[in-house]
């Protein structure tokens, strides 16, 4: 299998996840940003390569590039390319067999049936049998990770997955007035008190609610806003679960493996087939 390239729009944590998946089972892979991405998870995202130039992630490497070809050189080595490319315009001269949206954006933003041979839809905000060819469910419960071949996923609650009892109050969002720039006063994997200033906002303070691991926290420098979510405070305290990949990244991979089988090796050729 490692002659069909799969193309990830998005290089966060749910989208490295994946990657991961892939890249293990032996796809060749390129994943696409945007110039300055907003990742909280930056220990576990592919993403953290448009700023550092090449990052790994449980083994995996992934490293920035300028363009198709130099993705094309970076795949053939084993490594995971990270090519800035919000309109995903590569898509024409990479020719995917596989194209999965990871960008987790609660819509879709341009992704559309035909762009390649098999399309994902990662999350809500995609229905699969109409702008893409499956959906993988994202939100955590019952049905994490299932392929879904008509419909959609669950609509986007808004509301954090409960650790230990915790679920809004362990996220670190922008205070009232926090405009400006994102100055992080600990690091990710730091332990933290209920009630500790954690960063500044545009000046602002902004405290953890909770005692525990500081699992994620957005690059220092960016510009920020009230209410932007800009970290995670994981009250399980295990410093070690800041730097692999998550649960749910992992049963999300594992749906996306799934469809693209479906489709490329199983019961959904015949689908894809009468497609073309």
């Amino acid at each position: 299998m490692r002659g069909e390239l799969v193309l990830i729009r998005g290089a966060g944590d749910l989208a490295t996840g994946i990657a991961h998946r892939l890249w293990r089972s032996g796809f060749s892979l390129v994943m696409l940003e945007i110039a300055q991405p907003t990742v909280i998870r930056r220990t576990v995202a592919l993403a953290e390569a448009v700023y550092t130039g090449e990052v790994v992630v449980e083994e995996m490497r992934g490293r920035l590039v300028a363009d198709a070809a130099a993705a094309r050189a970076a795949y053939r080595e084993g490594v995971v390319p990270v090519l800035v490319d919000p309109e995903a315009a590569s898509i024409r001269e990479l020719q995917p067999a596989v194209l999965v949206d990871a960008i987790m954006a609660k819509k879709n933003l341009g992704t559309r049936r035909g762009q390649a041979p098999v399309v994902v839809g990662v999350g809500p905000g995609f229905t699969a049998g109409v702008d893409v060819d499956a959906v993988v469910e994202t939100q955590r419960g019952h049905d994490l990770g299932r392929v879904i071949l008509e419909g959609s996923a669950a609509p986007n609650t808004g509301v954090p997955g409960e650790i230990e009892g915790y679920r809004e109050e362990r996220v670190l969002r922008v205070p009232p007035g926090g405009t400006g720039r994102w100055e992080p006063l600990v690091e990710i994997g730091d332990l933290v008190a209920a009630g500790q200033t954690v960063a500044r906002a545009g000046g602002v303070p902004v405290q953890s609610r909770i005692a525990g691991v500081v699992r994620g926290l957005l690059r220092a420098g960016l510009a920020v806003r009230p209410g932007m979510k800009v970290g995670d405070v994981d009250p399980r305290g295990d410093r070690s679960l800041c730097f692999t990949i998550s649960d749910k990244a992992r049963a999300v991979g594992g749906g996306v493996l799934e469809a693209i089988l479906y489709f490329l090796r199983g019961t959904g050729r015949q689908a894809l087939e009468t497609k073309e």
